[in-house]
């Protein structure tokens, strides 16, 4: 699969988008198991209408259908984020370790006092030395990390992009 960085695109103006599109997405936001038929129907809109321009949104990376799942409900009870500063290795090469790493749910190149966030789940604060000494010490190139347990979520949204008309 491939990584965040190698998959950017430049952002480009979003040719032909509209109200509709807009409609569209803010449809499946709230039921993104929708069908086609079903938003059709909900839109005043005809199933091929809809379809097409959900293809065009997603052929020009616009728009992207995913699952969310909840931490919890997979038993990750620790989340953490984890502020990293690097030496004698390019932070891209250090994120990619990162990456690899499946307790690492997010990885971000930073600006600012440090080089690198990660999001981390645990199952439970039995694995935190774990992955903190044995998992991350593997990772050439981390001069310092900063690790921070989440204590409460107040907000956890998936709208990656806000959807607004133009002015």
């Amino acid at each position: 699969m491939a990584r965040g960085r190698s998959n950017r695109k430049t952002p480009g103006p979003a040719p032909g988008f509209d109200d509709v599109d807009r409609t569209i997405i803010a449809a499946l936001r709230a039921d993104g198991r929708a069908s086609n038929q079903q938003l059709a129907e909900q839109l005043g809109l005809t199933a091929t209408t809809v379809s097409t321009r959900i293809r065009r949104m997603e052929a020009a990376n616009q728009l992207r259908v995913v699952a969310v799942s909840d931490f919890s409900a997979h038993g990750y009870n620790v989340l953490m984020r984890i502020s990293i500063s690097v030496i004698g290795r390019a932070a891209s090469d250090v994120v990619d370790d990162l990456s690899d790493l499946p307790e690492v749910v997010a990885a971000h190149i930073v600006t600012g006092s440090y080089d690198i966030d990660v999001l981390v789940a645990l199952h439970g604060f039995a694995d935190l030395a774990d992955f903190l000494m044995d998992r991350l010490s593997g990772v050439r190139g981390i001069r310092t990390l900063t690790p921070a347990i989440v204590v409460d979520i107040i907000k956890y949204t998936f709208d990656v992009a806000p959807i607004e008309a133009k002015a």
